[in-house]
């Protein structure tokens, strides 16, 4: 065989005389000869071979006699470089691939589990101690052939090598790096040792196979593994010890043996890549080759340099690691090089390694502790509600309650967010049936005749503009995700269930029959399938009709019941009518990139119309209270809606002014604000001690007048704090607050349709609060009071950004975009402002006639109410089945050739998960950094309303293109529609 490629076959002693000696083993004495091998040699020979020359010092003698020039393969640095010449490694990695084989072979089951009509067969277990590159040999070898692979190492970069296999990384409690030098763990502490013994010796009782591969440079391997534990080991299980011709790793290996122990099968060949021959032979020759050729280019003259000064990973490197001796003169071990890069620092712990630590140490018995109180709690406000029940009708009011906001809970958890504006502006809307206090307190002829019923008036015209203009709104907004492809709609055929109940009422009513709480729950179920209706497109059409149809049978039943005059009923029709006028001309008028101020203003119309119910409620009822048992229950739900109503008429006005630009969206920070607010809520507590103990009319009306004023300036002093960053959460807060403003006026008027609709808004909007507040890793009171960080946030100083950005013009980003094929659009704040949706719409219709994969990922916080980029997107004729949530597109950024952010900062801010001092720190984002190619679209490489600095500016695959998010859109349109 080695004559047929050129080769001359000649005996040792010619062999060995030759000018440049190639080996497997370090010269020893030959026995067929006498003599050493060395002796045998030429004077002044180049000898390539294994030597180990810190343990073999005789033979470095020996060699030195003979003026030797020696390349040790097993000296070669582990270095990027040497790669190609890591006999080592060669030779380690094949010695894994045949520990498993033999282990395989001497193993009495099938290493993979399988279930068979005669039993089930359990899969081997398989401990791995050491993470080079023998260790992950076995490891991926175990793994391929179906075992359950767990893997020990020191160094934290092996475990993740382990991990990234499929092995189960194991650790001990004692955190300490293991990192040495050349590419080997160091020895470790007392303390990690005893540790680690102690893991090993519960993984013995565990294991089936024991493949052990950990040796220190230049010493005696360690013994990791003690007779005990090998004894521990059940009858058939089978331990490999590569570390076996250093000493060996168990304390029970005999040396180039297989032998048995205690039923326990021993491998300690040392050997074991010479037993997969071709394979060795072919690496190792292919390693001392390139070695060769890499130290001396010239193929005439087998000549190189050694220096005693180098640079780390260099040639000059590996040429001087490699040479332990030049002409009979020894040269190991070799000087450190120069440049030697400096370990990198531990990584910090991820925002959520750090939750996953402060979760741990929480004790299942204070976690339990903590939820059993709550349930305590709750069950024993029931029956303190029980006790304190001014009557029979009080228990059925907070059953209807309770049942209510069961209800709403579940309902809108099932709304998609792509609906959650629809489905504010639908619950906006049937909080209109504010109305019916309004109406139920009406009286006079054509006007009203004295003051409560003024304010009656008013919160009736108030709450008709809500109604209508809600509706229109919903519908409006609806509309624009409906797709060209879709089916035609015939909603006008829900007049027919609209005009049979409301129809059916009146001929019910007009025949002698008392159907109103029947109207009632009807009303209550529709409002109910309003929410429900929103969960998916497909059904969204439906939930704004059932809408309707309840608030509209409601309103019909509150007729039925006051059965007014004609004069009267003039006075209801018209403050109805012409407050729905003015809610459909808003409605009409308004543009959807402003329906968030929209909607606060709505939220505004709900809390004045619940304060001026309250109040004409206790006007009108005031000669009843020194008969009425119900008496201080009237009047602390009319002081509750009071207040309620007046934070939330105040702070919707202020969140208005900011979304509209009036007021500046920056939090003001009024000095002393947590004392002012405490003491403006210990006043309005503090006011309910007269409102109730003095019966006097004067003194009533004064604490309702002061309630509401303070209400009125704590909504201004609590939404002035918060910045425009923050009014998704405002936003879902202030339409809560109008659920519970309406439940507090079910109450006062004893009305079940107002309870159950008000239990739906308010639970509607916590739950929307919440989500916010989960997708900004921040609790609602940090929010509300105007605080900042999120509840991740650590105590250091945050994380510094350093290098330099990328910024690329229109042509570039067309080349990348062109180059691309799975694109993710992220949009912010930035396109609702600059209305950039309709040139997207245009380029994502271009890009898509190409055959491009388009999609876009929307942040829950993204714009400034929940769901309004989904609207907007869908206002411009994008396709809502490509628009994804953050939830359902964030695992698809790795495989994604370019992510296209447009006006988003924050919610794309890879501090919250690399910086865990941030104040956005475990803030849920797009994880758009994770592409292949990510360009950033913005005015400037200024921070967003978090003022935290963006990482991804910075990193190597990101590139700016600054400017004008429409004028930048138009262009890119431009160009690709001219491609």
């Amino acid at each position: 065989m080695y004559s047929r490629v050129g080769a001359t076959v000649k005996d040792v002693k010619d062999v060995l005389a030759s000018d440049i000696v190639l080996k497997v083993r370090a010269p020893m004495m030959n026995p067929a000869l006498g003599v050493h091998e060395t002796e045998l040699m030429k004077d002044g020979a180049t000898l390539v071979s294994f030597i180990y020359p810190a343990q073999n010092p005789e033979l470095m003698d020996r060699l030195a006699q003979r003026r030797a020039t020696v390349l040790a393969m097993d000296q070669v640095p582990r270095v990027t470089i040497a790669q190609g010449y890591d006999a080592l490694s060669s030779m380690a990695n094949i010695a894994g691939y045949k520990a498993v084989v033999l282990a395989a072979n001497n193993f009495g089951r099938f290493f993979t589990g399988q279930i068979t009509a005669a039993g089930k067969v359990p899969p081997a277990k398989v401990l791995i101690i050491g993470g080079g590159v023998a260790g992950l040999a076995a490891a991926g070898t175990a793994r391929a052939m179906g075992a359950i692979v767990r893997g020990f190492d020191t160094r934290a970069a092996a475990l993740e090598q382990f991990k990234s296999l499929g092995a189960e990384p194991l650790e001990v409690d004692v955190k300490e790096s293991g990192e040495g030098q050349g590419g080997y763990a160091k020895e470790m502490s007392k303390e990690f040792i005893e540790a680690e013994m102690k893991l090993f010796a519960k993984q013995c009782l565990d294991v089936d196979i024991l493949i052990s591969t950990a040796l220190i440079p230049g010493r005696r391997a360690p013994v990791l593994i003690s007779r005990e534990m090998v004894e521990s080991m059940k009858d058939g299980s089978v331990v490999v010890d590569l570390a076996a011709e250093a000493g060996g790793n168990i304390e029970t290996t005999v040396p180039g043996q297989l032998t048995v122990h205690k039923g326990v099968t021993h491998i300690g060949y040392t050997d074991l890549p010479s037993r997969l021959p071709t394979q060795s032979s072919t690496l190792y020759s292919n390693n001392i080759i390139k070695l060769l050729r890499a130290i001396s280019p010239d193929k005439e003259n087998f000549q190189y340099e050694v220096k005693e000064s180098f640079d780390y990973g260099t040639m000059d490197h590996v040429i001087r690691g490699s040479v332990v001796m030049q002409d009979g003169k020894v040269l190991f071990p070799a000087p450190q090089p120069n440049n030697v890069p400096v370990a990198a620092p531990p990584k910090p712990k991820s925002v959520q390694e750090l939750a996953k630590e402060k979760a741990a140490a929480v004790s299942p018995f204070r976690a339990t502790f903590t939820t059993a109180g709550a349930y305590t709690g709750g069950l024993a406000s029931m029956l303190g509600l029980g006790l304190i029940a001014p009557n029979a009708a009080f228990p059925q009011m907070v059953t209807t309650f309770g049942l209510a906001g069961i209800v709403g809970y579940h309902t809108v958890w099932g709304v998609t967010p792509a609906l959650h504006s629809p489905l504010m502006s639908v619950t906006n809307a049937i909080s209109g049936l504010t109305a019916v206090g309004g109406l139920s307190l009406m009286g006079g002829g054509y006007l009203p005749s004295s003051t409560a019923q003024t304010l009656a008036v008013l919160a009736a015209f108030i709450s008709s503009v809500n109604i209508a203009g809600g509706f229109l709104v919903t519908q409006r907004m609806l509309d624009m995700f409906k797709r060209p492809t879709d089916p035609p709609e015939y909603n006008y055929l829900y007049l027919l269930p609209a005009g049979a109940f409301v129809g059916g009422y009146g001929v019910a009513l007009q025949s002698g029959y008392d159907v109103e709480q029947m109207m009632y729950l009807g009303s209550g179920m529709c409002c109910v399938g309003a929410l429900g209706g929103l969960s998916n497109q497909s059904t969204a059409r439906l939930g704004n009709a059932l809408g309707m149809i309840g608030v509209a049978g409601g309103i019909a039943a509150t007729f039925g019941v006051l059965k007014p005059t004609p004069e009267l009923l003039g006075q209801m029709t018209a403050a109805m009518a012409v407050g729905g006028t003015a809610g459909l001309a808003i409605a009409k008028k308004i543009q959807i990139s402003d329906l968030p101020q929209l909607v606060a203003a709505f939220h505004s119309l709900v809390g004045l119309a619940a304060v001026l119910t309250c109040v004409a409620e206790y006007m009108v009822e005031y000669p009843h209270f020194a008969t009425d048992p119900a008496a201080n229950l009237t009047k602390i739900v009319a002081y509750l809606g009071t207040y309620i109503g007046g934070v939330t008429f105040s702070g919707s006005l202020v969140a208005y002014g900011k979304l509209q630009g009036l007021l500046n969206s920056a939090p003001l920070m009024l000095p002393g604000r947590h004392v002012l607010n405490a003491s403006l809520m210990a006043a309005s507590v503090g006011g309910i001690i007269p409102y109730m103990m003095d019966p006097s009319y004067t003194t009533g009306i004064t604490c309702l007048g002061s309630v509401s004023a303070l209400s009125a300036v704590m909504g201004v002093t609590l939404t002035a704090a918060i910045g425009g960053a923050d009014m998704p959460v405002v936003i879902t807060v202030l339409n809560s607050y109008s659920g519970w403003a309406l439940c507090a006026e079910g109450f006062l008027l004893n009305n079940n349709l107002l309870t159950i609709v008000g239990a739906l808004i308010g639970s509607s909007g916590a739950i929307l609060s919440y989500i916010m507040c989960v997708a900004m890793n921040r609790s609602l009171a940090n929010v509300i009071l105007g605080g900042y960080g999120t509840s991740s946030t650590g105590t250091g100083k945050p994380m510094e950004i350093t290098g330099t950005h990328t910024e690329v013009n229109v042509d570039q980003s067309i080349e990348m975009i062109k180059e691309a094929q799975n694109i993710i659009i992220v949009p912010g704040y930035g396109l609702c402002a600059a209305k950039a949706q309709y040139p997207i719409a245009d380029l994502v219709k271009s890009l898509t006639e190409q055959g491009k994969k388009i999609r876009f990922g929307i942040h829950p916080v993204a714009g400034r109410m929940p769901g309004q980029l989904n609207v907007l997107l869908a206002e411009a004729g994008v396709p809502y089945d490509v628009v994804l949530e953050m939830d359902e597109i964030n695992h698809d950024f790795p495989e994604t050739d370019l992510a296209l952010v447009i006006g988003a900062n924050d919610t794309v801010n890879s501090a919250a998960q690399e910086d865990p001092n941030s104040i956005i720190a475990g803030m849920p984002v797009l994880e758009v950094w994770k592409s292949k190619q990510v360009i950033v679209m913005k005015r400037s490489l200024g921070v967003g309303y978090a003022a935290v600095d963006n990482p991804i500016f910075y990193k190597p695959n990101t590139a700016m293109l600054l400017g004008d998010a429409k004028k930048t859109c138009d262009a890119l349109a431009a160009k690709v529609r001219e491609a």
